[in-house]
């Protein structure tokens, strides 16, 4: 079965849309919630005032936690024994290189001014800690042009869930 990866930027909407593709039978590992399983709560929010403004911080954080998340994202691919395939939700897929692991690669994007107004709203950030984070990873529409399908969310929730259900249409046409 072919592997697949589901990316985009942070508050693009990845985890609703993986949401919809489980309510759609697929199953689905988040990158982001195989890291938080290695950090505790209080590490996390120590960490999180300081690798958003440090790459330096950021690259070792990476280099301890990204070979297990890697790890753990392959060992559950190839446990996965549903008809479908399993969706690998990994935020900086492309940032750490292993977009060459994917046989389909879907990325989920938003302008930036609604990426800020969501983690504003939502998370609570301020505008400069919102730009800082999603100046920490690559430009969406960058990983926008290297994925094989791409899923606009600037709408409502029910605009991406129509959009992840034609995606999931798209997906099954891929001789899995």
């Amino acid at each position: 079965m072919k592997r697949v990866a589901l990316t985009g930027g942070i508050a693009c909407g990845k985890s609703l849309a993986a949401k919809y593709l489980r309510e759609l039978g697929y199953p689905t590992i988040d990158a982001d919630d195989i890291a938080h399983s290695l950090i505790s709560p209080e590490e996390r929010a120590r960490l999180a005032k300081t690798v958003f403004k440090d790459a330096s911080a950021r690259k070792a954080l990476e280099a301890r936690l990204h070979p297990q998340i890697r790890a753990r994202l392959k060992a559950a691919y190839e446990a996965n024994k549903a008809h479908l395939p399993l969706i690998e939700v990994i935020p900086l897929l492309f940032e750490v290189q292993w977009d060459a692991d994917y046989d389909i690669i879907c990325c989920v994007t938003s302008e930036k001014a609604t990426q800020l107004s969501r983690m504003m709203a939502w998370r609570g950030h301020t505008r400069s800690e919102a730009e800082a984070r999603i100046d920490a990873q690559m430009p969406t529409a960058e990983k926008a042009a290297k994925s094989h399908y791409v899923v606009a969310n600037d709408g409502s929730a029910e605009d991406l869930e129509s959009a992840v259900s034609e995606f999931a249409g798209w997906l099954a046409k891929q001789q899995l």
